[in-house]
């Protein structure tokens, strides 16, 4: 049987992991914020309106930064109909899912929620159909403490301390020509130059983003990047990619090594980014924020054409299959955690959510559930690069791959270390030697998986756990070395400690 090995070691640094790369997206698409994470009715729901059963699970998931309100639907919002009392806010046509949105969940729910589930916002704002000065006064809303127009009115609808928003997005996905108010490079990036010169007037410690290509295989890949960071380099700190993966033709091999499509995305967008800080001199270094990824079934998928208020939008079903790519897409951003500061699963619930809810009903968590909330917890800390061996099977999409792929997380006491890993072998256990003698304190491991019998398990409302984490039994690292076992078509992850304890 072949068998693989790795090494890890303290002298192959890679970064610290910041917390925001485990980040979620919460979009008013679907059902995702109606009857999803807010819904007055349930027996669940708080005194806001919001469901605690959504809420525990979101902050079991472990995310630490929530991007809201959009996605395509912030490119037609206007911010200000979701403010104040809610019987005289405007109910809106939303033109990017031809849905009607009530406005009833609005920025001052939203950011009182972020904190109750652990939290904290990361606010878009629209560049489509609006700009500098809307962005602006809603930076004043949120940030500034009172003695002003938009500072007293946020005061006046029940909150008197700021929002204290930190994280902006400069519009989403400008590059593409289904976005209400789509733009040209030379368009997007001097706009996205002159609202975050305005916003960073009202509070000039924000972190701005501007908008990268919406995937890699947009025409204007790569020539956007250069042409809106020579606009707005100065004045944002990070640029954006959006990337989602879904199995095509029944081809399994291919569509379980789509980490590395994510890690050639991620090298061609620090090489842009890179070129134009060179050829501008600029000192700084732009990073970036991966702030749109997941497994999303597109094909087939049709848009709503009866304006109903929260309807049923691409609710995926995820398998156990689609939970071992998000945990290697996962790898995939750790093994960049020097230059990915932020990332966002989109979405966190029912529209291509980890998490599904029922009207009055139940919630659970899907099959990626489980790799995401587990890598979150226990991938904090700084990230190793693995040297790995060992054997490879050929593809359609991308040639000749690893049956490994790996990464390995120092805890932050550098006490402990956590080996995350997929076997992408669809049959075969994969015999692993884990080459530890950087290490000499380390004498335990505990092996989580996420594996099962049939690649097409999922999760349901009456099944909520048939896709979850198993636990094998501890190892004993002997002479600097472990042996350990990854079943096949699995997700997994081995804690590495001192002892028992």
């Amino acid at each position: 049987m072949p068998s693989a090995r790795l090494v890890v070691d303290p002298a192959f640094r890679i970064g610290e992991v910041d917390p925001r790369l485990y980040g979620s997206f919460v979009e008013h698409l679907g059902r995702c914020v109606y009857t999803g994470i807010y819904e007055p009715g349930h027996p669940t729901a708080d005194q806001d309106g919001f469901r605690e059963d959504v809420a525990e699970l979101t902050r079991e998931l472990g995310v630490p930064i929530l991007r809201y309100p959009g996605g395509n639907f912030v490119s037609g919002y206007r911010w200000e109909d979701g403010i104040g009392p809610k019987d005289q806010r405007p109910t809106r046509l939303d033109l990017a899912w031809r849905s009607v949105e009530s406005n009833e969940v609005g920025t001052d729910e939203f950011c009182r929620w972020t904190r109750q589930v652990g939290s904290a916002p990361m606010l878009a704002v629209n560049l489509g159909t609006r700009g500098v000065d809307a962005a602006a006064a809603l930076v004043e809303y949120c940030n500034h403490p009172g003695g002003t127009y938009w500072s007293d009115l946020r005061r006046k609808n029940g909150a008197a301390d700021p929002h204290d928003v930190r994280v902006w997005c400069l519009g989403n996905e400008m590059d593409g020509d289904w976005q209400i108010g789509h733009k040209t490079a030379d368009e997007y990036g001097r706009l996205a130059a002159e609202t975050a010169k305005a916003m960073r007037l009202v509070d000039p410690t924000l972190e701005l983003v501007a908008c990268g290509s919406s995937n890699s295989r947009m025409p204007t890949f790569g020539s956007w990047e250069a042409t809106i960071l020579e606009h707005c380099y100065e004045y944002v700190d990070y640029v954006s990619l959006h990337s989602y993966y879904q199995e095509r033709d029944g081809d399994k091999a291919s569509f379980l090594a789509s980490a590395l499509d994510m890690d050639t995305f991620i090298d061609a967008i620090v090489a842009t980014a890179d070129h134009v800080r060179a050829k501008g001199r600029h000192k700084k270094r732009i990073n970036l924020s991966f702030d749109e990824w997941n497994i999303w079934y597109q094909v087939g998928t049709e848009m709503s054409h009866d304006w109903a208020h929260a309807p049923r939008l691409v609710e995926d079903e995820y398998t156990l299959t689609d939970a071992v790519v998000v945990g290697n897409l996962l790898i995939s951003l750790l093994r960049h955690a020097d230059r990915v500061s932020m990332a966002c699963l989109a979405q966190l619930v029912n529209a291509i959510g980890a998490i599904r809810s029922e009207p009055n009903g139940a919630a659970w968590r899907q099959s990626i559930f489980h790799p995401f909330a587990l890598t979150s917890r226990y991938g904090r800390g700084t990230v190793l690069r693995t040297a790995a061996t060992g054997p490879s099977y050929e593809t359609a999409w991308f040639g000749e791959v690893p049956v490994l792929d790996s990464v390995a997380v120092e805890s932050p006491d550098g006490t402990a270390v956590t080996v995350f890993a997929v076997n992408r072998d669809q049959r075969e256990s994969l015999p692993l030697t884990v080459d530890l003698r950087g290490y000499p304190g380390l004498a335990v491991a505990h092996h989580t998986y996420v594996g099962d019998g049939d690649p097409q398990a999922t999760n349901t409302a009456a099944h909520p756990n048939r896709v979850a984490p198993r636990t094998a039994a501890p190892s004993t690292v002997e002479g600097g070395k472990l042996e350990i076992s990854l079943p096949p078509l699995s997700w997994n992850m081995i804690r590495v400690s001192p002892s028992q304890g």
